[in-house]
């Protein structure tokens, strides 16, 4: 088997200030035209690069003003799919390059809702899908709604079996196995790079611990992007209470956990890597949690992929299920039916008893 070499860029940037949605995506297409120029056939943008991370908390001495703060996120928030997708994915299109983005997502119809997003498209302009952050964390649940089983997924692109998660989800070892059984070979990690208080703590190396142990963990690549802001540049009292100087930490790593590429810190830029996919393989051969080492039989993950919504609505007695329960019932089904033929093919090679 032919293992490419695969170039890819991470990007570290400031979304614009104050808010706006449009220049934003100005700014992603400049640098994916420059990513473009530079041969990287994935780009990666980091969390809620759209219209920025809303890193602001409600303030008991002005207990209105968070709420047109965060009015100000939805009406720069977008819509997936929507008109600023399309405009990023034709420019994907026409320099045959891959994109994962991270947004502020709305919802059309449901004026308060937002989520925190990755989207990816392919190097056709294809929208593969979006995955919406599953575990808003800390005062992120005040801004953002809960993803669901459906955005636990891996999309394939023309380099690769591509996945994603978004900042602490990557403290969340269900949902980290969950993404790496599925066949990862390059592992998208958005964040959003933090303000660094003084006298406070740092998250420098949460990133970096976290990115490696994905890498080592997953045995794929890891391309992280985090967000880069300049305090300084920042309009004074934008937003309320909101603190700046996000720091960055953006990356690429190998399946040994070694950095190709960064970390970088405080300053803005597009870093690249070839990645050698045919690391993968042979770091597999010491040790694959997700293949030859995993021990179903003992330890399992049930995952429920069925989308939950608030209303059901179930027919009445005497006729036939909506065709999606059919289904669910059916893939219910088949896990079970194939769970027993695997258990009773182990039972088929063991050695008769003496």
């Amino acid at each position: 088997m032919n293992y490419p070499q695969i170039r890819v860029a991470t990007v570290q940037a400031s979304p614009i200030y104050p808010l706006d949605r449009d220049r934003c995506v100005d700014k992603i297409c400049t640098l994916l035209e420059e990513a473009a120029r530079e041969k990287a056939r994935l780009v990666v943008f980091p969390e809620t690069f759209i219209p920025a991370y809303p890193n602001f908390s409600i303030d008991l001495s002005r207990p209105t003003e968070w709420q047109y703060t965060l009015r100000q996120f939805i009406e720069n928030a977008v819509e997936v799919p929507g008109p600023e997708m399309s405009r990023i994915a034709r420019l994907a299109a026409e320099r045959g390059i891959n994109v994962v983005l991270g947004v502020n997502e709305k919802v059309a119809f449901h004026e308060g809702l937002l989520f925190n997003t990755q989207v990816f498209i392919g190097a056709d302009g294809r929208l593969l899908g979006k995955r919406r952050k599953l575990f808003p964390t800390n005062r992120e649940k005040v801004f953002w709604g809960y993803g669901g089983a459906e955005d636990i997924q891996v999309f394939p692109m023309d380099v690769g079996r591509v996945g994603g998660l978004i900042c602490y989800e990557h403290l969340q070892p269900l949902l980290k196995y969950a993404t790496m059984i599925q066949g990862e070979q390059i592992h998208c990690a958005s964040w959003p790079g933090w303000p660094e208080y003084k006298g406070g703590r740092s998250n420098r190396h949460l990133i970096d611990a976290a990115s490696r142990q994905y890498a080592i963990e997953a045995q794929c690549f890891v391309v992280v992007s985090s967000i880069y802001v300049d305090a300084e540049k920042v309009p004074p009292g934008l937003l309320g209470n909101a603190a700046w100087g996000f720091f960055g930490g953006s990356g690429i790593l190998n399946p040994l956990g070694e950095y190709l590429a960064g970390p970088v810190y405080g300053k803005e830029g597009i870093l690249y890597a070839e990645l050698d996919m045919g690391l993968i393989p042979l770091r597999k051969t010491s040790i694959d949690p997700t293949g030859r080492d995993e021990r179903w039989n003992i330890l399992s993950l049930n995952l429920f992929k069925a989308p939950v919504t608030a209303v059901h609505l179930k027919p009445p007695p005497g006729e036939i299920a909506a065709p999606h329960e059919d289904a669910q019932r059916s893939e219910a089904i088949l896990e079970r039916l194939e769970r027993i033929e695997k258990l009773l093919a182990k039972l088929a090679q063991a050695p008769p008893n003496a």
